[in-house]
């Protein structure tokens, strides 16, 4: 949805709230927890049932972008009794971000002791703000790992992101947002 409104003769403060693609990361672990003993894991599935606002082909990317990033760091996919339980949970959101720019347009003509000139004091002085609202989708992907045993959450990772409404530029930045989700993991990709 676009809007476009001119006001004249204001003075507005440049505002800009843009939908440029961000990724957000937070998370936090169990910091008594050695993850080096953990060697396998088992996929515990989507809480909340949030797997059925993707499509087939986006969950697979997220569970295949998953099991490349866990196998990096030296662990193992087992279909039951991993050392440890991953979920996911997902929730998209609607978000409206709003633009405005003020374009200034001096006044002409003043007179002053070094002659004719052009310049905002006086009068003549215009302005026109235009504002643009765009609507974007943004989604909260979260991670939670928890050991098998005590069934206590050891790991959880959260990234927030605006999504691509392209299935092509999706199948390209679900790995990339997954591999930065997963920089912030205890334990780094083996070499």
């Amino acid at each position: 949805m676009k809007k476009a409104i001119s006001i004249l003769g204001a003075m507005l403060l440049f505002v800009s709230v843009s939908n440029n693609v961000f990724a957000q990361v937070k998370s936090d672990y169990d910091k008594s927890t050695n993850f080096s003993k953990y060697k396998t894991y088992t996929f515990g599935g989507w809480e909340k049932d949030s797997d059925k606002i993707l499509t087939n082909f986006d969950k697979k990317r997220v569970t295949e972008a998953m099991a490349n990033e866990f196998n990096s760091r030296g662990m193992s996919h087992v279909e039951s009794g991993g050392d440890a339980v991953i979920t996911l949970f997902i929730v998209i959101k609607q978000k409206t971000s709003i633009t405005a720019y003020t374009d200034f347009n001096g006044g002409m003509g003043y007179y002053s002791r070094r002659g004719w000139g052009m310049g905002y004091g006086g009068m003549g002085l215009s302005a026109t703000t235009t504002y643009s609202e765009n609507d974007y989708l943004e989604g909260t992907f979260v991670v939670d790992m928890y050991d098998s045993e005590s069934k206590e959450l050891i790991w959880q990772g959260i990234i927030t992101t605006i999504i691509k409404e392209k299935p092509s530029k999706r199948e390209k930045t679900i790995p990339k947002k997954v591999k930065k989700l997963m920089k912030k993991f205890p334990i780094k990709p083996m070499k």
